[in-house]
């Protein structure tokens, strides 16, 4: 099995104190309270932004020590769906813009929806 140690795999404290913020809190709310404590969320979190920076397979995460596959991609399919992503962008986005500035004016969109010029007709003949 191969080891990953703590070379810069590991979100920096600065920006985990951010996320943190984000992600919602998982109540047990079973009576007996038995259910299995979850991986901790910043080892999860380290573990997709692996997947995601190295644009690696999500079963390679069983290979390294970060955390299992399984646990990351339903945390990431869980926060997803909680915008958890989307929330810590913006933050990034306006955090950004306070310390260097976004120039928005020469900001643009190119939001055209047309046709492929060299598109072909809509029943050209397929290729053998």
């Amino acid at each position: 099995m191969r080891v990953v140690e703590d070379d810069g795999l590991r979100i920096p404290d600065y920006m985990w104190e951010e996320m943190k913020l984000i992600i919602p809190k998982v109540i047990d709310n079973h009576p007996l309270h038995c259910h299995r404590k979850r991986m901790d969320d910043r080892k999860v979190m380290d573990g997709i932004f692996f997947v995601l920076r190295t644009g690696c397979q999500w079963q390679a995460l069983d290979s390294t020590n970060i955390c299992k596959h399984s646990v990351a991609h339903e945390r990431f399919q869980e926060w997803v769906q909680l915008n958890v992503f989307e929330e810590f962008w913006k933050r990034g986005l306006f955090m950004y813009d306070e310390v260097k500035g976004i120039d928005w004016k020469w900001l643009s969109l190119d939001g055209a929806m047309t046709k492929s010029p060299l598109g072909g007709e809509k029943n050209r003949r397929k290729p053998n």
